[in-house]
Protein backbone atom coordinates (compact mmCIF):
# COMPACT_ATOMS: atom_id res chain seq x y z
CA UNK A 1 0.00 0.00 0.00
CA UNK A 2 1.23 3.44 -0.99
CA UNK A 3 -0.36 6.11 1.20
CA UNK A 4 -0.19 9.91 1.06
CA UNK A 5 -1.08 12.57 3.62
CA UNK A 6 -1.79 16.06 2.28
CA UNK A 7 -1.54 18.73 4.96
CA UNK A 8 0.86 16.64 7.00
CA UNK A 9 2.06 19.51 9.20
CA UNK A 10 -1.39 20.55 10.43
CA UNK A 11 -3.15 19.32 13.56
CA UNK A 12 -5.18 16.72 11.66
CA UNK A 13 -2.20 15.73 9.51
CA UNK A 14 -0.20 15.00 12.64
CA UNK A 15 -3.15 13.06 14.02
CA UNK A 16 -3.20 10.98 10.83
CA UNK A 17 0.38 9.91 11.48
CA UNK A 18 -0.45 8.93 15.06
CA UNK A 19 -3.65 7.06 14.19
CA UNK A 20 -2.05 5.16 11.29
CA UNK A 21 0.73 4.04 13.62
CA UNK A 22 -1.60 3.16 16.51
CA UNK A 23 -3.80 1.01 14.28
CA UNK A 24 -0.92 -0.66 12.40
CA UNK A 25 -2.44 0.38 9.09
CA UNK A 26 -0.67 -1.54 6.28
CA UNK A 27 1.71 0.90 4.58
CA UNK A 28 4.63 0.02 2.34
CA UNK A 29 5.37 3.59 1.30
CA UNK A 30 4.27 6.87 2.89
CA UNK A 31 4.34 10.26 1.16
CA UNK A 32 3.80 13.54 2.98
CA UNK A 33 2.70 16.73 1.22
CA UNK A 34 2.29 20.29 2.35
CA UNK A 35 2.38 23.95 1.42
CA UNK A 36 5.42 26.08 0.65
CA UNK A 37 5.58 26.88 4.36
CA UNK A 38 5.78 23.26 5.54
CA UNK A 39 7.68 21.66 2.64
CA UNK A 40 11.04 20.34 3.80
CA UNK A 41 9.96 19.56 7.35
CA UNK A 42 10.57 16.01 8.49
CA UNK A 43 8.41 13.75 10.65
CA UNK A 44 9.20 10.32 12.08
CA UNK A 45 6.79 7.51 11.24
CA UNK A 46 7.52 3.94 12.37
CA UNK A 47 11.08 4.87 13.16
CA UNK A 48 11.83 6.42 9.78
CA UNK A 49 12.08 10.09 8.85
CA UNK A 50 9.79 11.34 6.10
CA UNK A 51 10.21 14.73 4.43
CA UNK A 52 7.21 16.84 3.49
CA UNK A 53 7.09 17.45 -0.26
CA UNK A 54 5.60 20.55 -1.82
CA UNK A 55 2.09 19.84 -3.14
CA UNK A 56 2.17 20.54 -6.87
CA UNK A 57 0.23 19.81 -10.04
CA UNK A 58 2.36 16.91 -11.26
CA UNK A 59 2.39 13.11 -11.19
CA UNK A 60 3.49 12.68 -7.56
CA UNK A 61 0.28 10.73 -6.82
CA UNK A 62 0.85 8.11 -9.50
CA UNK A 63 0.76 4.74 -7.75
CA UNK A 64 -0.73 6.14 -4.52
CA UNK A 65 -3.61 3.96 -3.33
CA UNK A 66 -5.19 6.27 -0.75
CA UNK A 67 -4.58 9.94 -0.01
CA UNK A 68 -5.75 11.44 3.28
CA UNK A 69 -6.30 15.13 2.59
CA UNK A 70 -6.62 17.79 5.28
CA UNK A 71 -5.39 21.08 3.88
CA UNK A 72 -8.57 23.16 3.62
CA UNK A 73 -11.39 23.26 1.10
CA UNK A 74 -9.57 25.56 -1.30
CA UNK A 75 -6.63 23.20 -1.60
CA UNK A 76 -8.93 20.18 -1.90
CA UNK A 77 -10.85 21.76 -4.77
CA UNK A 78 -7.70 22.87 -6.56
CA UNK A 79 -5.84 19.57 -6.28
CA UNK A 80 -8.63 16.96 -6.40
CA UNK A 81 -8.06 16.18 -10.07
CA UNK A 82 -4.28 16.04 -9.61
CA UNK A 83 -4.65 13.64 -6.67
CA UNK A 84 -7.23 11.31 -8.26
CA UNK A 85 -6.26 11.30 -11.95
CA UNK A 86 -4.17 8.11 -11.65
CA UNK A 87 -6.75 6.22 -9.57
CA UNK A 88 -5.90 7.37 -6.06
CA UNK A 89 -8.82 7.30 -3.63
CA UNK A 90 -8.98 10.72 -2.01
CA UNK A 91 -10.44 10.78 1.51
CA UNK A 92 -11.04 14.48 2.03
CA UNK A 93 -11.40 16.09 5.44
CA UNK A 94 -12.55 19.50 4.18
CA UNK A 95 -16.06 20.76 3.44
CA UNK A 96 -15.29 21.04 -0.30
CA UNK A 97 -17.26 18.05 -1.55
CA UNK A 98 -19.46 16.91 1.34
CA UNK A 99 -22.78 17.82 -0.20
CA UNK A 100 -21.91 16.92 -3.81
CA UNK A 101 -24.29 14.21 -5.01
CA UNK A 102 -21.49 12.19 -6.64
CA UNK A 103 -19.27 12.20 -3.52
CA UNK A 104 -20.15 9.85 -0.63
CA UNK A 105 -20.13 11.35 2.87
CA UNK A 106 -19.14 8.52 5.18
CA UNK A 107 -19.13 7.61 8.86
CA UNK A 108 -18.29 3.88 8.90
CA UNK A 109 -20.57 3.09 11.85
CA UNK A 110 -23.51 4.52 9.88
CA UNK A 111 -23.06 4.18 6.12
CA UNK A 112 -19.78 2.48 5.28
CA UNK A 113 -21.21 0.93 2.09
CA UNK A 114 -21.61 4.39 0.57
CA UNK A 115 -17.81 4.48 0.17
CA UNK A 116 -18.04 1.93 -2.64
CA UNK A 117 -19.82 4.38 -4.95
CA UNK A 118 -17.30 7.15 -5.62
CA UNK A 119 -17.43 8.12 -9.31
CA UNK A 120 -14.93 10.96 -8.82
CA UNK A 121 -12.57 8.91 -6.66
CA UNK A 122 -13.38 11.12 -3.67
CA UNK A 123 -14.85 10.17 -0.29
CA UNK A 124 -15.75 13.07 2.01
CA UNK A 125 -15.12 13.02 5.75
CA UNK A 126 -17.98 14.84 7.54
CA UNK A 127 -17.82 17.76 9.91
CA UNK A 128 -16.50 16.73 13.32
CA UNK A 129 -19.62 17.66 15.30
CA UNK A 130 -21.79 15.75 12.86
CA UNK A 131 -19.60 12.64 13.02
CA UNK A 132 -19.79 12.47 16.78
CA UNK A 133 -23.55 12.99 16.86
CA UNK A 134 -24.54 10.52 14.13
CA UNK A 135 -22.44 7.70 15.63
CA UNK A 136 -24.65 7.98 18.71
CA UNK A 137 -27.90 8.65 16.84
CA UNK A 138 -27.37 5.52 14.77
CA UNK A 139 -27.83 3.50 17.96
CA UNK A 140 -31.16 5.24 18.58
CA UNK A 141 -32.30 4.94 14.96
CA UNK A 142 -32.07 1.15 15.26
CA UNK A 143 -34.73 1.30 18.01
CA UNK A 144 -37.11 3.78 16.37
CA UNK A 145 -36.89 6.18 13.45
CA UNK A 146 -35.71 9.64 14.47
CA UNK A 147 -37.98 12.51 13.42
CA UNK A 148 -36.28 15.58 14.85
CA UNK A 149 -32.96 16.49 16.45
CA UNK A 150 -32.06 19.55 18.47
CA UNK A 151 -28.42 19.93 19.46
CA UNK A 152 -26.24 22.47 21.23
CA UNK A 153 -22.53 21.92 20.69
CA UNK A 154 -19.75 23.08 23.02
CA UNK A 155 -16.70 23.10 20.78
CA UNK A 156 -13.10 23.25 21.96
CA UNK A 157 -10.48 25.66 20.69
CA UNK A 158 -8.73 22.86 18.82
CA UNK A 159 -11.62 22.80 16.37
CA UNK A 160 -10.04 25.93 14.91
CA UNK A 161 -6.60 24.33 14.66
CA UNK A 162 -3.35 24.09 16.58
CA UNK A 163 -2.76 27.85 16.44
CA UNK A 164 -6.15 28.43 18.08
CA UNK A 165 -5.22 26.12 20.95
CA UNK A 166 -2.00 28.07 21.43
CA UNK A 167 -3.93 31.35 21.35
CA UNK A 168 -6.32 30.19 24.09
CA UNK A 169 -3.41 29.24 26.33
CA UNK A 170 -1.77 32.58 25.58
CA UNK A 171 -5.00 34.44 26.40
CA UNK A 172 -5.24 32.82 29.82
CA UNK A 173 -1.67 33.85 30.61
CA UNK A 174 -2.29 37.40 29.40
CA UNK A 175 -5.47 37.78 31.46
CA UNK A 176 -3.77 36.48 34.60
CA UNK A 177 -0.77 38.75 34.02
CA UNK A 178 -2.96 41.79 33.42
CA UNK A 179 -1.69 42.24 29.87
CA UNK A 180 -3.66 43.08 26.70
CA UNK A 181 -5.29 39.96 25.32
CA UNK A 182 -4.32 38.66 21.88
CA UNK A 183 -7.36 38.00 19.67
CA UNK A 184 -6.59 36.60 16.25
CA UNK A 185 -8.08 33.15 15.66
CA UNK A 186 -11.49 33.92 17.20
CA UNK A 187 -13.97 36.78 16.83
CA UNK A 188 -13.53 37.62 20.53
CA UNK A 189 -11.43 36.65 23.51
CA UNK A 190 -12.21 32.99 24.25
CA UNK A 191 -10.49 32.72 27.64
CA UNK A 192 -13.10 33.04 30.41
CA UNK A 193 -15.77 33.36 27.71
CA UNK A 194 -17.98 31.44 25.30
CA UNK A 195 -18.68 32.55 21.72
CA UNK A 196 -22.04 31.59 20.15
CA UNK A 197 -20.63 31.59 16.63
CA UNK A 198 -18.62 28.99 14.72
CA UNK A 199 -18.02 29.83 11.05
CA UNK A 200 -19.87 32.55 9.14
CA UNK A 201 -23.58 33.32 9.41
CA UNK A 202 -25.89 32.40 6.55
CA UNK A 203 -29.02 34.25 5.40
CA UNK A 204 -31.31 32.20 7.67
CA UNK A 205 -29.47 33.24 10.84
CA UNK A 206 -27.69 29.90 11.28
CA UNK A 207 -23.93 29.59 10.89
CA UNK A 208 -22.32 27.39 8.26
CA UNK A 209 -21.29 25.01 11.05
CA UNK A 210 -24.91 24.67 12.17
CA UNK A 211 -26.11 24.13 8.61
CA UNK A 212 -23.48 21.41 8.15
CA UNK A 213 -25.12 19.49 10.98
CA UNK A 214 -28.54 19.93 9.32
CA UNK A 215 -27.44 18.85 5.86
CA UNK A 216 -24.78 16.25 6.64
CA UNK A 217 -26.93 14.32 9.12
CA UNK A 218 -29.57 13.75 6.44
CA UNK A 219 -27.02 12.59 3.88
CA UNK A 220 -25.07 10.25 6.18
CA UNK A 221 -28.07 8.61 7.84
CA UNK A 222 -30.23 8.61 4.68
CA UNK A 223 -32.95 10.17 6.78
CA UNK A 224 -35.69 12.75 6.60
CA UNK A 225 -34.94 13.82 10.18
CA UNK A 226 -34.41 17.55 10.64
CA UNK A 227 -31.57 18.81 12.81
CA UNK A 228 -31.59 22.26 14.42
CA UNK A 229 -28.20 23.20 15.91
CA UNK A 230 -26.63 25.91 18.04
CA UNK A 231 -22.83 25.71 17.85
CA UNK A 232 -20.78 27.44 20.55
CA UNK A 233 -17.02 27.82 21.01
CA UNK A 234 -15.97 27.17 24.62
CA UNK A 235 -12.60 27.70 26.33
CA UNK A 236 -11.52 24.07 26.55
CA UNK A 237 -8.53 22.86 24.57
CA UNK A 238 -9.56 19.57 23.00
CA UNK A 239 -12.68 17.40 22.60
CA UNK A 240 -16.13 18.69 21.69
CA UNK A 241 -19.30 18.19 23.74
CA UNK A 242 -22.92 18.15 22.60
CA UNK A 243 -26.30 18.26 24.32
CA UNK A 244 -28.82 16.45 22.12
CA UNK A 245 -32.62 16.20 22.13
CA UNK A 246 -33.99 13.54 19.75
CA UNK A 247 -37.62 12.78 18.95
CA UNK A 248 -38.46 9.29 17.67
CA UNK A 249 -41.59 7.88 16.01
CA UNK A 250 -42.19 5.53 18.93
CA UNK A 251 -41.25 6.16 22.56
CA UNK A 252 -37.85 4.74 23.53
CA UNK A 253 -36.95 4.26 27.18
CA UNK A 254 -33.64 5.60 28.52
CA UNK A 255 -32.81 2.02 29.55
CA UNK A 256 -33.30 0.70 26.01
CA UNK A 257 -31.19 3.48 24.55
CA UNK A 258 -28.46 2.90 27.13
CA UNK A 259 -28.38 -0.78 26.17
CA UNK A 260 -28.18 0.18 22.48
CA UNK A 261 -25.15 2.31 23.33
CA UNK A 262 -23.55 -0.63 25.13
CA UNK A 263 -24.05 -2.75 22.03
CA UNK A 264 -23.11 -0.01 19.56
CA UNK A 265 -19.95 0.58 17.57
CA UNK A 266 -17.65 3.51 18.26
CA UNK A 267 -19.58 4.55 21.37
CA UNK A 268 -19.16 4.07 25.11
CA UNK A 269 -21.73 4.50 27.87
CA UNK A 270 -20.54 6.71 30.74
CA UNK A 271 -23.73 7.33 32.65
CA UNK A 272 -23.91 7.11 36.43
CA UNK A 273 -25.03 10.57 37.55
CA UNK A 274 -25.60 9.48 41.16
CA UNK A 275 -21.83 9.02 41.39
CA UNK A 276 -21.04 12.05 39.20
CA UNK A 277 -20.03 9.86 36.27
CA UNK A 278 -20.62 11.48 32.89
CA UNK A 279 -18.43 12.41 29.91
CA UNK A 280 -16.18 15.47 30.16
CA UNK A 281 -13.72 16.76 27.55
CA UNK A 282 -10.90 17.16 30.08
CA UNK A 283 -10.65 13.39 30.48
CA UNK A 284 -11.49 12.13 27.00
CA UNK A 285 -8.91 13.74 24.73
CA UNK A 286 -7.12 11.10 22.68
CA UNK A 287 -9.90 8.51 23.01
CA UNK A 288 -11.23 6.73 19.93
CA UNK A 289 -14.90 6.46 20.88
CA UNK A 290 -17.72 8.90 21.51
CA UNK A 291 -18.86 8.82 25.14
CA UNK A 292 -22.51 9.19 26.13
CA UNK A 293 -24.15 10.07 29.44
CA UNK A 294 -27.01 12.00 31.11
CA UNK A 295 -29.55 9.86 29.19
CA UNK A 296 -33.11 10.72 30.23
CA UNK A 297 -36.62 11.30 28.92
CA UNK A 298 -37.33 14.67 27.39
CA UNK A 299 -39.85 16.33 29.73
CA UNK A 300 -41.20 18.44 26.86
CA UNK A 301 -41.77 15.56 24.41
CA UNK A 302 -43.27 12.15 25.21
CA UNK A 303 -41.37 10.62 22.27
CA UNK A 304 -38.15 12.41 23.13
CA UNK A 305 -34.84 11.52 24.74
CA UNK A 306 -32.06 13.87 25.73
CA UNK A 307 -28.43 13.02 26.34
CA UNK A 308 -24.89 14.40 26.51
CA UNK A 309 -21.93 13.25 24.42
CA UNK A 310 -18.21 14.02 24.28
CA UNK A 311 -15.65 13.03 21.68
CA UNK A 312 -12.19 14.00 20.54
CA UNK A 313 -12.96 15.96 17.38
CA UNK A 314 -9.40 15.79 16.04
CA UNK A 315 -9.34 12.03 16.46
CA UNK A 316 -12.78 10.52 15.80
CA UNK A 317 -14.06 13.79 14.38
CA UNK A 318 -11.35 13.88 11.72
CA UNK A 319 -8.33 11.57 11.39
CA UNK A 320 -9.69 8.38 12.91
CA UNK A 321 -12.93 8.49 10.93
CA UNK A 322 -10.94 8.87 7.70
CA UNK A 323 -8.63 5.98 8.61
CA UNK A 324 -11.63 3.83 9.51
CA UNK A 325 -13.04 4.54 6.03
CA UNK A 326 -9.76 3.33 4.55
CA UNK A 327 -9.79 0.23 6.78
CA UNK A 328 -13.32 -0.56 5.61
CA UNK A 329 -12.20 -0.25 1.98
CA UNK A 330 -9.34 -2.66 2.61
CA UNK A 331 -11.79 -5.19 3.99
CA UNK A 332 -14.69 -4.77 1.55
CA UNK A 333 -13.58 -3.07 -1.69
CA UNK A 334 -12.41 -5.61 -4.30
CA UNK A 335 -9.60 -3.27 -5.31
CA UNK A 336 -8.05 -3.48 -1.82
CA UNK A 337 -9.29 -6.78 -0.37
CA UNK A 338 -6.05 -8.68 -0.96
CA UNK A 339 -4.25 -6.10 1.16
CA UNK A 340 -6.81 -5.93 3.97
Amino acid sequence: MKIAIVGASGAVGQEFLQVLEERAFPIDELLLFGSQRSAGRTYVFRGKEHEVKLLQHNDDFRGVDIAFVSAGSGTSKEFAETITKHGTVMIDNSSAFRMDEDVPLVVPECNAEDALCRPRGIIANPNCTTIMMVVVLQCLERLSHIRRIHVASYQAASGAGAAAMAELEQQYREVLDGRPVTVDKFAYQLAYNVIPQIDAFTDNGYTKEEMKMFNETKKIMHTDALCSAMCVRVPSLRSHSEAVWAETEEPVSPEAFAEAIRQGQGVQLMDDPANKVYPMPLFLAGKDDVYVGRIRKDLANENGLTFWLVGDQIKKGAALNAVQIAEWLLAHDKRFCSVG
